[in-house]
């Protein structure tokens, strides 16, 4: 059993234990293995050098090559200003597409702690499943908003040479703090429908399919990579992903003084969702995808009692 299960088994009762002192409270028996799992992931992330190369360098690479691909075509929406280029309104989805990478990478390591006995380890440890959940969980969220920060740090260096003139970066502190919030619960809630993925499967193969055909479609329609149309069946799709919501809301506050609001009076599109709205619907996707793990994880199944 390695340190980080045995931990785990003990932080519950450690008054069982030769020689221990009573437990100082019953926040321990919870927060204590959700910390020892969330520091994990992020010790292993650090570790493998290629994936920090990989969560950053393959977003970039789409960025530029994308931006120096479809900018000759893209027709900037009607909420843009004028002469807004493709690596401007690409930005902001390209942050979304770095929290999911990092959601899926993270959740992954659900399927390999399965194979190498660690999960089963930390099942039979008398901890709470709301405990584990949450460890694994916010690990990856906290990489993702690391990882999506550095890369929306970029901004400022386009805008500084020229590159991207429409973007804000007089941003106060609400600007910032809405930026962190939405990058928080983006990447909580993706980590943790990643989680829902990958509990059930017992091969990394499987869950590439699922990502294939479920997240990485997610992100094409939240108007990430091109803007949400004003009507027609797409529409729809687009309004009811829970991701959209993610990305609007960090083009509202990145083009907020651009000169023409994003969905203000006398906006084409002012039928958009308010920053509030992205915020309420981007936190209710949260608690949903938390609460559908956590359930999952509680569940009693031949494959948990291995």
């Amino acid at each position: 059993m390695t340190a980080t299960a045995t931990t785990l088994a003990q932080a519950r009762n450690p008054a069982d234990l030769p020689g221990a002192r009573p437990a100082a409270g019953p926040s321990v028996g919870f927060w204590l293995p959700a910390w020892s799992l969330a520091s994990r992931e992020l010790v292993r992330f650090f570790r493998q050098r290629t994936r920090v190369v990989g969560a950053l360098g393959q977003p970039f690479i789409f960025w530029v090559l994308f931006g120096a691909g479809l900018g000759g075509t893209f027709r900037a929406p009607a909420w843009a200003p004028a002469g807004m280029s493709y690596q401007e309104y690409f930005l902001p989805g390209v942050a979304v597409l770095i929290v999911l990478f990092t959601a899926i990478f993270s959740t992954i390591s659900i399927i390999e702690d399965r194979r190498e006995g660690f999960l089963q380890a930390v099942l039979v440890a008398p901890l709470p499943r709301a405990s584990l959940v949450l460890g694994k969980v916010a690990g990856g969220t906290a990489l993702a908003v690391i990882q999506a920060g550095l890369f929306l740090c970029l901004g400022p260096l386009l805008w500084l040479v020229g590159l991207s003139p429409h973007m804000s970066f007089s941003l106060s502190l609400v600007d910032v703090g809405a930026i962190f919030a939405f990058l928080v619960l983006q990447g909580f809630a993706l980590t943790a429908l990643g989680y829902v993925m990958a509990w059930p499967l017992d091969s990394t193969q499987g869950y590439h399919a699922l990502m294939s055909v479920l997240l990485m479609p997610m992100w094409l329609l939240s108007g990430a990579f091109f803007p949400v149309p004003e009507s027609g069946w797409l529409a729809w799709v687009m309004r009811i992903n829970p991701l959209t919501y993610g990305v609007v809301g960090l083009q509202r506050i990145l083009f907020a003084h651009a000169g023409q609001p994003l969905g203000g009076e006398g906006s084409a599109q002012a039928a958009l969702p308010s920053v509030a709205a992205c915020l309420a619907v981007t936190g209710l996707f949260c608690v949903v995808a938390f609460v559908a793990a956590v359930w999952l994880t509680g569940r009693r199944s031949v494959r948990n009692a291995r």
